[in-house]
């Protein structure tokens, strides 16, 4: 480490909350779980495996391993699920924690390409001692503000179900949208462009997504898949963010596919035929149009607002023969989610 940098096993000690004082073998005497089990759990958070005699552990470590001791007690949870659970929770914060740094470098750092300075380091280091104990509070809320709406999802699918509707996998709107020549445009870009380009793409598809009322599954860098809930918001947030897109000239267009049917939801992913029919869709679909298949072409038949085009019959690898349609707006007047939200 170079001269007049922090000491990095203060900085570590200072953004974990406590001192490191504690073995994995201390860990597992103190918390109750097995010496196997700490270990998945490490691993499921993403930490590579430390032998027994490393001093890695703090109070907080040893306190959130008792919980997670008492949750399987009490039979709330068995260990595969609290292994699925910390691994969403890893995979999760290891994003929101490089997000993190890398925003505040980029702030302090006056030359973007270059890596933080001494000075811009010791800036960071402060904000963490200083305002660290006001973010925390904030990861929590938005959490808690997720976790509503998800619960919120999934009662109004109970009640559907007891309604009368068959039981099953929920049906559900899914989409991608991929920037079109992404990997010509790397080529050409320096690195910092083209990462404020993905930046761009992705908060602007997942601001009109929000907006629309629908969810970011997820983001690939040159790509975004969402669901919605009814056919019409997914209608509505393909037709924007093509639209969006299209209106910035810096920014490749995108193409847009989007099916409806049932999915599989899991770790907050979808998975099923109907997330690969809207993949391959996007394939199909011209830069700057919106590809849909043909249940929500059904779907959105009637509703104003809305132009739907069955073009050729395509062959699509692993699905065979598909109907596709091409989704546009019509003339017709039509209350718009996007403007209302």
């Amino acid at each position: 480490m170079s001269a007049g940098l922090p000491d990095p096993k203060e900085i570590e000690e200072l953004l974990l909350g406590g001192e490191l004082r504690y073995t994995r073998v201390d860990a597992v005497r103190l918390s109750g779980v097995t010496r196997e089990f700490s270990g998945r759990l490490w691993r499921a958070l993403g930490h590579p495996t430390m032998t027994d005699d490393a001093v890695a552990y703090t109070e907080n470590d040893i306190a959130a391993l008792c919980r997670i001791k008492r949750l399987m007690d009490d039979g709330i949870l068995d260990e595969d699920a609290v292994i699925r659970l910390v691994r969403a929770f890893g995979q999760t914060m290891t994003r929101l924690a490089e997000w993190q740094v890398d925003l505040l470098s980029s702030m302090m750092n006056q030359n973007p390409k270059e890596p933080p300075s001494t000075e811009a380091v010791k800036s960071i280091v402060e904000i963490a001692e200083k305002y660290i104990g006001e973010f925390e509070p904030l990861v929590v809320h938005a959490w808690r503000r997720q976790l509503a709406a998800s619960g919120t999802r999934a009662m109004a699918a109970a009640a559907t179900r007891e309604n009368g509707e068959p039981a099953g996998r929920p049906l559900v709107t899914v989409g991608f949208a991929d920037m079109v020549s992404f990997t010509q445009m790397s080529r050409e870009l320096e690195e910092m462009e083209l990462a404020r380009v993905v930046e761009w793409f992705e908060e602007t598809a997942a601001d009109i997504i929000a907006a629309c009322g629908g969810r970011l599954v997820k983001t690939l860098g040159d790509e975004v898949l969402f669901s919605a809930e009814t056919p019409r918001i997914g209608a509505e947030i393909a037709l924007t963010v093509a639209a969006a897109i299209q209106d910035e000239t810096e920014i490749p267009d995108v193409r847009v596919g989007v099916a409806y049917g049932p999915v599989l939801p899991l770790m907050g992913d979808v998975f099923g035929t109907t997330v690969n029919l809207a993949a391959r869709l996007t394939q199909l679909a011209r830069p700057g149009s919106v590809m849909i298949d043909a249940e929500l072409a059904e779907q959105l038949e009637k509703e104003p607002g809305y132009e739907v085009t069955r073009i050729v019959r395509r062959p699509v690898r692993g699905l065979g023969i598909v109907q596709p349609y091409v989704l546009r707006r019509s003339a017709r007047p039509a209350d718009r989610p996007a403007e209302e939200a």
